[in-house]
């Protein structure tokens, strides 16, 4: 089966919902919530959150399998959102187990930066990885990710810290008028 990158849309809440349980379950220190939280959310939350992935400001898009029918199940996701002081952040990504190593969180990193290279005043990426969680650190360092020496303490658990890791956007140097060779 293929595995198609795209946008969701909000009838798609109940695959929203599952994936997020999935991501929870499988990663609990990756997020700002817990899975027995999250169980507790009704439609209209869930509806809210698919909605949210695309106002002005955010970005997300999921890996979908393709069986050819309502079977088709979501088996990956990542988005950003621009905070107004901080700049682009990269939040909610997860990868399937059954589908790690195959390229899909390259192709899903891919399409959240090509849109965070569009984004007004962006001059890079940053996001918190939990102090724990080295399977994603590792996974963005061997991407031009950097720890910049923030910590920032865990939603959930004060006493852990994630750390924050950017990725800077390299930008053409700036022309000066009138200024030829040296």
């Amino acid at each position: 089966m293929t595995v198609q990158v795209r946008r969701p849309v909000e009838p798609e809440w109940e695959r929203w919902r599952d994936l997020r349980l999935q991501m929870l379950a499988d990663t609990p220190e990756a997020y700002a919530e817990t899975l027995e939280t999250a169980r507790t959310l009704d439609e209209a939350e869930w509806r809210f959150r698919v909605r949210r992935t695309w106002l002005p400001g955010s970005f997300t898009v999921v890996g979908v399998e393709e069986a050819g029918g309502p079977a088709d199940r979501w088996v990956g996701t990542m988005g950003a959102y621009t905070d107004p002081v901080e700049g682009v952040f990269l939040v909610s990504v997860f990868v399937d187990p059954a589908h790690r190593g195959g390229g899909l969180a390259d192709r899903l990193l891919s399409e959240v930066l090509t849109w965070a290279r569009t984004a007004a005043g962006a001059s890079g990426v940053k996001l918190h990885v939990h102090e724990r969680n080295v399977r994603a650190q590792a996974f963005y360092r061997r991407r031009g990710f950097v720890e910049n020496g923030v910590r920032v303490p865990y939603v959930l658990d004060a006493a852990e810290e994630e750390l924050e890791m950017e990725l800077l956007f390299e930008r053409p140097p700036a022309i000066v008028p009138g200024a030829g060779p040296a």
